[in-house]
C-alpha cells in the first residue's frame, strides 16, 4: 500500500499536479504581519459599523490563505464567505490580470459575459463582486482585504480600502 501512495504522490508531482513552493508566498518575501492583518480587519469592520452596517473583513495573504477575520455584531451568516472570496480574489488574480481592487475584476468579467471572464468565476473561491482591495508591498500584492454586508459592493469595497488606509505606510515600508 506505501509503494502505491509513493508512486501517486511521485504521478501528481510529475504530471504538474502539486503546487510549486513560488505560487505559495510572493517575491519578495515579505509577508504582512499578523498584527498588521488585525488592524485593517477592524478598521474596515469600524468603518462600515460607523455607517450602520454590520459586516464582515478577512485579509488574506498572498496565497489566499486568511490572516484574519472579523465579524462584526449581527453581520449575517453569508458575509465571511462572500469577504473571504473577495479578498482571495484580488490576493490571487490581481497578480495575474493586474488589478488592485475585487471591482476592477468584476470590471473585467463583465466584459467577456459569454467567454474566458464568465469562466473565471468558476474557480473555486473567486467571486466577480466589488469589496476587495490589495495591501501593497512596493509593486507586489502582499496581502488583500475583503468586506462582505454592506448594501452594495462599492461599499464594502470603501470600508475594505478604511482598513487598508489604516496600515497602508507600514504594509509598504516593513
Amino acid at each position: 500500500m506505501k509503494a502505491r501512495t509513493k508512486a501517486a504522490a511521485l504521478l501528481l508531482v510529475a504530471t504538474g499536479w502539486a503546487v510549486p513552493a513560488a505560487a505559495q508566498v510572493g517575491y519578495s518575501g515579505y509577508a504582512l504581519p499578523l498584527g498588521l492583518a488585525v488592524e485593517a480587519a477592524t478598521a474596515a469592520v469600524k468603518a462600515c459599523e460607523a455607517k450602520g452596517w454590520p459586516v464582515t473583513a478577512t485579509v488574506v495573504d498572498a496565497s489566499g490563505l486568511v490572516k484574519a477575520t472579523l465579524k462584526a455584531d449581527h453581520a449575517t451568516v453569508h458575509t465571511p464567505d462572500t469577504a473571504f472570496r473577495k479578498a482571495y480574489t484580488v490576493a490571487t488574480l490581481g497578480p495575474i490580470f493586474k488589478f488592485d481592487r475585487s471591482s476592477a475584476f468584476a470590471e473585467i468579467v463583465a466584459k467577456y459575459p459569454g467567454g474566458a471572464g464568465s469562466s473565471l468565476t468558476t474557480i473555486p473561491n473567486v467571486i466577480a463582486l466589488a469589496g476587495g482591495v490589495a495591501v501593497m508591498h512596493g509593486n507586489e500584492i502582499v496581502a488583500a482585504i475583503g468586506v462582505g454586508g454592506a448594501p452594495g459592493g462599492d461599499k464594502d469595497e470603501a470600508c475594505a480600502s478604511a482598513g487598508l488606509a489604516a496600515i497602508a505606510d507600514r504594509a509598504n515600508t516593513h
